[in-house]
């Protein structure tokens, strides 16, 4: 099995493999997975980091995998009044929510409850599969510089879906 043992702080190109993530398996420190090319791995990582899509993990010998955003079953609320979507958000963040926050839409780990409370606070809210990014908290807890992208920053570099 493949030991992946450290977070690289400074990127490189020369990548030996990938990983596809959902966003509560970033959340894990210990971790059995499986690489994109159907190895075995393992994550052994220090505690309390969210891998973002793009981290890249090396095994102590340099051995470097990069993460993948998985596609998992979001909702996505948009709505063009920057007032009525900071409200929509309040109330996302007053029951805790996980919440990836771009420019005119959010992003949160399906619920109908909550689609229901947007729908009815007038927020447009779509029900999709995409990869999620939740915002790492005020307090910190991120892998590094957190940036901020479009959907299309999303796309495994081999361009084809991930489901896992």
């Amino acid at each position: 099995m493949i030991k992946l043992t450290q977070i690289l702080t400074e990127t490189t190109n020369n990548i030996d493999a990938y990983v596809c993530l959902t966003m509560l398996q970033r959340t894990k420190s210990r971790l059995k997975v499986e690489l994109e090319d159907g190895r075995d791995a393992g994550l052994f990582l220090p505690r309390g980091q969210l891998l973002e899509h793009g981290t890249q993990l090396a095994t102590d010998d340099n051995f470097i995998v990069q993460v993948i955003a998985a596609k998992e079953r979001v909702s996505t609320a948009r709505c063009d009044d920057p007032t009525l979507f900071a409200r929509g958000c309040y109330h996302l963040g007053n029951r805790h929510v996980p919440l990836q926050v771009e420019a005119g839409w959010c992003r949160f780990q399906h619920d109908h409850v909550l689609d229901d409370m947007l729908i009815g606070l007038g927020l447009e809210v779509t029900v999709e599969d995409a990869a999620f990014q939740p915002e790492p908290g005020a307090y910190g807890g991120t892998t590094g510089g957190h940036s901020h992208g479009s959907e299309e920053e999303y796309v495994h570099p081999h361009d084809h879906a991930h489901e896992h």
